[in-house]
């Protein structure tokens, strides 16, 4: 039987700190970014920043999965379903999960080297934003919060690329995947609910309590208006007033996935929100 080389290995283990094999989370974080783009550029974006943006949110998702690791490494070893990360369960050192981030990071930045210096003074403030967020776990009650504002920071960023200018349009957007990020990372935490109250971890649905799913639904409602005035501001048509109707009903589907609280279902219910994200985005296009 054929062995297999360390450096592939080691590569192997890499790609499993940083998701790759997951990329449920980079989609989570392209739909707004793309969507901002979309509308920032008034339908026409250059192909150019979207491959720097694309690229960019890949690289920086997964700079934030190992610095995120990195944070809980003494957490996620109580926690079932984070127990075989290779970081948890010895595989890879803790400098090593440091250094890919920082490797990734960089790499990232140099995407946006030639863009304007609004863009890179904002890309600065995402990383601040993306690597303190594993912290507030500790301390802050609606830790999902922050992280919608981590997830949503290409958002300005889009714009200023586009516009040199981070208009009031582009804070709504941002607002509004906060609460997109607040329903559908809530729904995640259901899954650890039980771990997360052993270990102390806060999270959103230990704060919500029995008022997770209304909870849930709200923020899908928030968002989903949000998103609404700014079609209407934009003026976009009928598609785009579609796509949101579609988004709508998934997000009416995920409330039949919720509701009963199973861990499982939880979970597919987060990983539904790629299509929610989508319907979305494909609205913008189109409207």
């Amino acid at each position: 039987m054929t062995s297999v080389p360390p450096v592939l290995s080691k590569l192997k283990l890499y790609a499993r700190l940083v998701r790759l094999d997951k990329p449920i989370g980079s989609l989570l974080l392209l739909w707004p970014t793309l969507s901002a783009l979309w509308l920032a550029s008034n339908g026409h974006p250059d192909p150019i920043l979207v491959v720097i943006f694309s690229v960019g949110t890949v690289l920086m998702r997964s700079a934030g999965c190992a610095i995120n690791d990195f944070a809980d490494r003494d957490f996620d070893k109580h926690v079932k379903r984070t127990a075989e990360r290779p970081l948890t369960s010895g595989q890879i050192a803790a400098w090593e999960a440091v250094a890919v981030a920082v490797v990734l990071a960089l790499i990232s930045f140099s995407l946006i080297l030639p863009l304007n210096a609004l863009t890179q003074q904002l890309s600065v403030l995402a990383v601040i934003v993306a690597g303190t967020y594993p912290y507030f776990k500790r301390f802050f009650a609606l830790p999902q919060a922050y992280l919608g504002i981590a997830f949503g920071f290409g958002i300005p960023m889009a714009y200023a690329a586009v516009q040199a200018i981070v208009p009031i349009e582009a804070w709504v957007l941002l607002i509004s995947n906060v609460f997109w990020a607040l329903a559908y990372d809530t729904e995640y935490a259901m899954v650890d609910r039980d771990d997360d109250l052993l270990i102390g971890i806060r999270t959103s649905a230990i704060t919500f309590g029995r008022f997770d799913v209304l909870a849930v639904m709200l923020c899908y409602a928030v968002h989903l208006v949000l998103v609404a005035l700014i079609g209407a501001r934009y003026h976009l048509g009928a598609l785009f007033y579609l796509g949101l109707a579609i988004a709508a009903a998934i997000a009416a589907y995920h409330y039949l996935l919720i509701r009963e609280r199973d861990r499982l279902r939880c979970f597919a219910a987060f990983r539904h929100n790629n299509w929610l994200g989508a319907a979305v985005f494909i609205g913008i296009v189109l409207g």
